[in-house]
């Protein structure tokens, strides 16, 4: 033993100083302490915060786990995994750059220790459906023809962006003539549970004249994920369509990965000059599971339990989207936001709307009462339609509205019979309108309308008696 022990380490000071030369930091490890809720604590450990670590026992399958925070000298990490086996004393093992894994088990994707993570992006996710870490989950075998490439972005300089200029067809009627959206606009879709978020993502993600389409469906119900692929986006949908789906069961990490995920595939595409329609659902899953790890490592909750980490992360995952630099392509992104209890002054709707382009809103009464898609015309708006459509179509637009609004506020005269006919002319407009007004607002699922017959139906709408046109 004396003979072998300055043999040995002899080998190791040698193959330190070759590490050292080559640049590649030595490998450390730590010690896991505690596990409470959601939160693994680490000490020994001296990673920076995302990186990606192993946690595991010898003989047991290791955890994948993301630094993020600490404390002195506790290291805080959220897992991407279930926990059941690990216990104290535990080893914690930071991911080798450019390696499968550590010695005693091998994540699912290459990782560095920078803490920079690198998932597949590229024309072989088309047609496919993945997980968080863009693994498959439509048992069609791997996913092939992709590179793996960064989750983190450098940030687009807001002047040398392209300006939203150029309408885009969305193949629902109501928006199209009502709620034009611009290719590159980041638009919300707030709604209760249960008002068909989905089913017109779905109609979107058919009709829009898009390149790529990529669908990121976070916190949902996992029976939604193959109804949305089978039923709503339909097989020509799905053909251009990349989709990420991170159920509600999925971890709080994955969750908000997934997310990170969708948008930097969307931005891989539109590197490549390609103009991708990103279609999110659900902005506030992403807040909510940001919000579970936030309060798990201690931060204090500010409105509604919701901590200032969150509403600093939406900023940062929206902006991601719109157009890229001058002559490159463009993401038009549509993030849906849950209001809780149909309160449209829930917390992350507020946020929401302060940082995008335009939001839709739709109504629970309409939605009971048979009319889809149930889109609130009089809530919604879209705030660069001024800059994409000609005057003729603004002023139709704005004429709609009027007559729309002037008849629910006089709605419920109407039903009692307190109204007189005479006593407002543009009440009586209204009211020999609405018929054709309430029928221009509703679509078949299954029937898509161009941007110009959407105009010349409002149009038509508003004067019955002469054909729409512009």
């Amino acid at each position: 033993m004396s003979v072998e022990r300055p043999g040995a380490w002899t080998r190791f000071m040698a193959e330190a100083r070759a590490r050292m030369a080559e640049g590649v930091p030595l490998e450390s490890s730590g010690t896991l302490t505690r596990l409470t809720g959601l939160v693994l604590e680490a000490v020994g450990l001296r990673v920076p915060v995302g990186a990606q670590c192993m946690v595991g026992m010898p003989g047991q399958a290791p955890v994948l786990a993301e630094v993020v925070g600490f404390s002195g000298e506790r290291t805080f990490l959220m897992p991407a995994g279930d926990t059941h086996g690990l216990c104290s004393g535990a080893r914690v093992l930071p991911c080798a750059p450019d390696m499968p894994g550590p010695v005693w088990g091998e994540p699912s994707r290459p990782i560095r220790r920078t803490g920079v993570l690198r998932l597949p992006m590229g024309n072989g996710l088309l047609g496919r459906v993945v997980d968080a870490q863009g693994l498959p989950l439509d048992h069609r075998g791997p996913v092939q023809d992709t590179v793996l490439a960064p989750m983190a972005r450098d940030r687009i300089n807001a002047m040398e962006r392209d300006p939203v200029r150029q309408p885009l067809d969305t193949g629902v009627r109501a928006i199209n003539a009502l709620l034009t959206v611009g290719r590159g606009q980041r638009l919300g879709l707030l709604a209760g549970s249960g008002v068909g978020k989905s089913v017109l993502l779905g109609m979107m993600a058919r009709y829009t004249g898009a390149d790529v389409i990529v669908v990121g469906l976070i916190g949902e119900r996992g029976r939604e994920v193959k109804e949305f692929v089978e039923d709503i986006l339909g097989a020509d949908g799905r053909a251009r369509s990349v989709v990420v789906a991170a159920p509600a069961d999925a971890p709080p990490l994955l969750r908000m990965q997934g997310a990170s995920y969708a948008t930097a595939v969307a931005e891989h595409f539109r590197d490549q000059g390609r103009h991708v329609l990103l279609l999110l659902d659900s902005l506030t899953r992403y807040a909510m599971a940001q919000r579970e790890i936030a309060l798990a490592i201690g931060e204090p909750p500010a409105t509604k339990g919701y901590p200032p980490s969150c509403f600093a992360r939406l900023p940062q995952l929206v902006e991601r989207s719109g157009n890229g630099l001058q002559g490159q392509g463009s993401i038009t992104a549509f993030h849906t936001v849950l209001t809780e209890g149909d309160d449209p002054h829930d917390p992350v709707a507020d946020a929401a709307r302060a940082i995008l382009d335009g939001h839709i809103v739709l109504s629970r009464a309409l939605a009971e009462a048979g009319h889809f898609p149930a889109i609130d015309i009089e809530q919604s708006s879209s705030r660069v339609m001024h800059r994409l459509v000609p005057d003729r179509h603004l002023e139709l637009a704005r004429r709609f509205r009027a007559l729309y609004s002037r008849y629910q506020k006089g709605r419920d005269l109407l039903q009692v019979g307190a109204y007189a006919s005479g006593s407002d002319p543009a009440l009586d407009e209204a009211i020999r309108l609405q018929p054709q007004m309430a029928q221009f607002l509703q679509q078949d699922l299954h029937q898509a309308a161009t941007l110009e017959q959407s105009v010349a139906a409002l149009a038509a709408a508003l004067d019955p008696c002469r054909p729409g046109d512009v």
